[in-house]
């Protein structure tokens, strides 16, 4: 009989078996382990830290804000009326200028020989007329005693008239010449700040030639802001007389706030309301006048025009980051004495500084979230600080 040998080498069958044996070994370690963690319980997280702010009550002033920009009372745009070369530029640029100051002046010399040629004229229209006078007067007795024909006298008083008629026209030639020799100096219509020259000494000049400077009033000084077409609605619902409207504009109080955020130190005024609503805006061009002596207000500058409407009494506030929106809706995360979380809806007035005013849906002395709102949710319990106050900046604006 024969006997089945294994072919595998000893120390083979060894390792195989010594690898068998270690998987094993590693597998129930894994079960032990899985089995000894099973029976700890899991911990529960912290409740989400998030900073709070308490809804606070205060007598606020209303201002609404818009982007104004700055003009000139009057903006004299300086053009030459006649045509000639430049000779010299009178004014430095962006100094003050007063009423009747030399601007520019254009060579007169043509100009001046038109007005003696003018004047040449009208000395010889008026020595034609005094002959025609001296002949109407030596015609009179004459035809009267038949010593000349009547048409003879006829053409002597028609060229009597035609001499006087020459004379006027000749008087009107030097008016002319006179006023286009003045026109040669431009000088400046208005108090004011001059710009920088458009024109150049030696350009050749004319009606045509556009602009040569502008002389602009900046004191005081105008701004232009667009109000929406709903606030001058709401505003004529307040005031439903014109009287009363006008009277109302005149109490406003409006400040401006400079590009670098600074307020301007002097208050103004209404000035005049456009006479239509812009039907490529829709809103009402409003202007303003703000007193400029020092001439520190430039036109072209670009602000925001504050006005003062009403004060809100006891006004219910909270800062503006705790209030979310969503889909028109506004609401807040209130956290309760026991610092569980209620997501209350809000309505919303106007926004004063980093505030909102809360017309309807808060309390005065309750919390709402102000940082971590992203972490809270409906009955949720938190771990509540308290956020630093913020400052109540004089600036109000209606909710978009």
């Amino acid at each position: 009989m024969r006997t089945h040998m294994s072919t595998t080498p000893p120390v083979t069958r060894w390792i195989h078996n010594r690898s068998f044996l270690t998987i094993q070994v590693a597998a129930l370690f894994a079960l032990l382990l899985v089995a000894g963690c099973s029976d700890k319980p899991i911990a529960a997280p912290p409740p989400p830290l998030v900073e709070v702010a308490w809804v606070t009550n205060a007598d606020v002033p209303l201002y609404h804000e818009w982007i104004g920009v700055l003009e000139g009372l009057v903006n004299a745009h300086i053009r030459a009326e006649v045509s000639g070369y430049l000779l010299s530029q009178n004014y430095r640029e962006g100094d003050p200028i007063r009423k009747g100051d030399l601007l520019f002046q254009i060579d007169p010399r043509p100009f001046q020989a038109a007005l003696d040629q003018a004047h040449g004229l009208l000395a010889q229209a008026e020595a034609k007329q005094g002959k025609t006078e001296l002949d109407v007067k030596r015609y009179a007795p004459l035809v009267a005693d038949k010593a000349i024909s009547q048409e003879e006298y006829d053409d002597a008083v028609q060229a009597n008239l035609e001499a006087k008629a020459a004379v006027v026209s000749a008087k009107a030639a030097v008016e002319q010449a006179a006023l286009n020799l003045g026109f040669t100096r431009i000088t400046s219509p208005i108090d004011g700040i001059a710009s920088i020259a458009n024109g150049q000494i030696g350009d050749l000049v004319g009606p045509t030639t556009g602009e040569l400077t502008t002389v602009s009033t900046v004191d005081p000084i105008k701004v232009y802001y667009n109000v929406t077409e709903q606030a001058y609605i709401n505003f004529t619902k307040l005031f439903a007389t014109e009287s009363d409207r006008y009277q109302r504009l005149g109490q406003l109080e409006i400040e401006l706030i400079l590009a670098d955020g600074g307020v301007y130190s002097k208050k103004g005024t209404i000035y005049a309301a456009d006479r239509q609503i812009s039907p490529t805006t829709g809103a009402l061009r409003v202007a303003a006048l703000f007193p400029n002596p020092n001439a520190a207000l430039r036109p072209g500058e670009f602000g925001r025009v504050r006005v003062k409407f009403d004060v809100a009494k006891g006004a219910l506030l909270v800062p503006q980051r705790a209030v979310s929106e969503l889909q028109g809706s506004y609401q807040v995360a209130v956290v309760g004495p026991d610092n569980k979380v209620h997501v209350q809806p809000v309505q919303v007035g106007d926004r004063t500084g980093p505030y909102w005013i809360i017309q309807q849906g808060l309390s005065p002395g309750q919390r709402v979230v102000v940082e971590g709102t992203q972490k809270v949710r409906e009955g949720a319990l938190v771990t509540a600080t308290n956020a630093a106050p913020e400052p109540l900046a004089l600036s109000s604006q209606p909710p978009k």
